[in-house]
């Protein structure tokens, strides 16, 4: 994906839906933790977007400075090991709470149809 473009993405993202908010929000179980639980979660979450299939390709990609152009300059991203540590710890609800928001957010902004919409609001529910 183009860098400007997913630079753009990101932006929206953190306007629109305040997903970086629900993210600082977001808690584990680590004893004394270099990274705060959201430096770690917000390129997990990146991961997830450009549908990076392993822990492993996560990995190359920090390390080739993938993300560098979205995190302000000089951010230390954390090592693979932290993400795999945090994820056993992490508190599920959180996440939870984050994806009702953003489901609402994106009902309210009319990016499903009615049937869709319908049918997430009823999945969100169980």
């Amino acid at each position: 994906m183009d860098k400007n473009y997913f630079a753009k993405l990101i932006n929206y993202m953190k306007n629109v839906y305040h997903i970086e908010n629900g993210v600082r929000k977001l808690k584990d179980g680590r004893v004394n933790p270099t990274y705060n639980t959201a430096q770690v979660i917000m390129p997990l979450l990146l991961g997830f977007m450009i549908r990076i299939e392993s822990m492993n390709e996560l990995k190359f990609k920090l390390q080739e400075n993938e993300f560098a152009h979205v995190f302000s300059w000089g951010t230390r991203l954390p090592h693979i090991d932290t993400f795999r540590d945090t994820l056993k710890v992490l508190e599920i609800d959180g996440l939870k709470v984050i994806l009702r928001h953003t489901v609402e957010r994106a009902i309210a902004n009319k990016v499903f149809d009615i049937l869709k919409r319908n049918r997430i609001l009823i999945e969100l529910e169980q």
